[in-house]
């Protein structure tokens, strides 16, 4: 059986010019207030006038196919190469049973399950026959844990830790989704590894809607540790696997900044990026998934 495996990411401008028509696809075709337009783009000028994460998708979809030996496609849901273009790639190909991974670790319907329903659509559309197993979650898959706390081990110990997540609407949890569970289990997990006792929780990038969404803030713990006298504090996203605007900006430019006017000095780990625990993580979980698991 001709095997493969589908990454799946959200998708991001490498573009300053082109921040327009890709918040056009985040919102769904919905009109984008000229504000929040003028907001994005400035944040892209401020991390060098594009996002990575495109970039580290291709090479993290390229370390796992020579690791695995198979083909490793990578699709994006809100910008090119959209989830509908590489599915064309997978047809092509031929391939029998895919692993498909969303690379973000931790489930919820909002996220992982529009990733899901968004391939779905696509496959039913490009007459893909093959077999798709779904990695739901690996939110606490062992090398994944490794990973994060290898890349948290040179700052361990400097200061308080405060672990974060994406934040999603309030009311994506109704109805029993896991996405809180997971994500704090992550962050627990990870400071267990690497030995951390003092660490907090928080979510980050909150969308710019009236809707409530998740918390608490970063800017909350942030406000906590200034007010307990916490001089030094490090920001662990773990929620997310490479860098990306809500990394480079939201934390290294934002919190960075917002700590500072607190008296602290705030720091964060490298992101996992081409980290070669994450690759053998997601093979891992590819493994299971082409061996039925899931």
């Amino acid at each position: 059986m001709k095997e493969a495996v589908l990454l799946l990411a959200h998708g991001a401008p490498e573009r300053v010019e082109d921040v327009e028509s890709y918040l056009k696809y985040v919102r769904g075709g919905r009109p984008v207030p000229p504000q929040v337009v003028e907001e994005v783009r400035d944040r892209y000028q401020q991390i060098g006038g594009g996002s990575p994460l495109l970039a580290w998708t291709r090479q993290q979809a390229q370390a796992l196919s020579e690791l695995l030996g198979i083909p490793v496609f990578f699709g994006m849901r809100n910008w090119h190469p959209f989830i509908a273009e590489t599915m064309e790639q997978v047809r092509e190909a031929r391939a029998e049973r895919i692993a498909a991974i969303c690379l973000a670790p931790q489930f919820s319907e909002v996220s992982v399950g529009l990733y899901m329903r968004r391939t779905e659509e696509a496959r039913q559309k490009a007459g893909v026959t093959a077999d798709f197993v779904w990695a739901r979650s690996f939110a606490t898959e062992p090398l994944l844990i490794e990973a994060f706390a290898e890349r948290l081990a040179p700052l361990a110990g400097e200061g308080r830790v405060v672990f974060t997540a994406h934040s999603i609407p309030e009311k994506a949890l109704a109805n029993g989704d896991p996405y809180d569970r997971e994500a704090r289990a992550t962050a627990s997990a990870v400071a267990a590894r690497a030995g951390v006792r003092d660490w907090d929780f928080a979510y980050q990038s909150q969308g710019m809607t009236a809707e409530p969404w998740l918390g608490p803030t970063v800017e909350a713990r942030l406000d906590v540790c200034a007010a307990e006298d916490v001089r030094r504090v490090v920001v662990d996203p773990i929620g997310f696997v490479c860098d990306h605007v809500e990394v480079l900006y939201d934390i290294d430019i934002w919190f960075k900044g917002y700590a500072a006017e607190r008296g602290m000095a705030l720091v964060r780990p490298e992101s996992l990026n081409d980290s070669p625990t994450f690759t053998k993580a997601l093979a891992a979980v590819a493994q299971r998934c082409l061996a039925g698991g899931g």
